[in-house]
């Protein structure tokens, strides 16, 4: 027994039912067993065999291989009309899929378009925020009425540095005067101390000798 035959059978089948309904043919019993068989069998010899087996019962001698052979060439020229037709849609399908294809390689090439124009934009802002701020830099030394230009912009930059360290040197001059005069102070105080001492020893000495001359 060959593979069944896939046919899009609703043309067919109601060509079928119309038919056998003339030859007062039960349809709803007969109808899905002749398209079974038709499905069935590949040979056009074992179709119509198979076909006078069920019919024969329904069927006179003389009409019964006209009929058979009609089922057969209605379902031959429907398989036709239906391999065309599918045909044409798998041509339409592969249309489909060939215009998606092509679509999603313009997406992808946009994409990639678009990621390049992306960096050349964003190098281009790059570049201009540089020019921008140097404009900025001249625009707020125009506005100050200080205008300089190579060299002079140096030396400006040097004169800033020299401020600087004159700044640091006059800071390590004032902790040094301080610490000097904390070096005297301190030293004021230690003459004093000892002085205050001296003294305590020398008025303990004098009590010292009154005591004695009393005695």
């Amino acid at each position: 027994m060959a593979a069944p035959v896939v046919v899009d059978a609703g043309e067919f089948e109601s060509w079928l039912n119309d038919r056998l309904d003339s030859l007062e043919v039960d349809r709803e019993v007969y109808g899905a067993y002749i398209l079974g068989v038709l499905q069935e069998e590949e040979a056009d010899e074992e179709k119509e065999d198979a076909l006078q087996g069920i019919l024969s019962a329904f069927l006179e001698e003389e009409t019964l291989e006209d009929v058979c052979r009609q089922i057969i060439q209605q379902w031959t020229e429907s398989c036709a009309r239906s391999n065309t037709k599918r045909d044409a849609d798998d041509v339409e399908v592969q249309a489909i899929a060939s215009l998606i294809e092509k679509q999603a390689q313009i997406v992808v090439k946009q994409k990639e378009v678009s990621d390049e124009s992306k960096k050349r934009k964003e190098a281009l802002l790059a570049q201009y925020a540089e020019v921008t701020d140097e404009e900025e830099c001249e625009e707020e030394e125009s506005a100050s009425g200080i205008h300089f230009a190579g060299s002079e912009k140096s030396l400006f930059k040097n004169t800033n540095v020299d401020v600087v360290l004159n700044r640091q040197k006059q800071k390590r001059e004032q902790a040094r005067e301080d610490a000097q005069k904390k070096k005297e102070s301190d030293k004021m105080q230690r003459e004093k101390d000892k002085l205050a001492k001296q003294e305590r020893k020398d008025k303990e000495k004098k009590r010292t000798q009154k005591g004695e001359r009393k005695r």
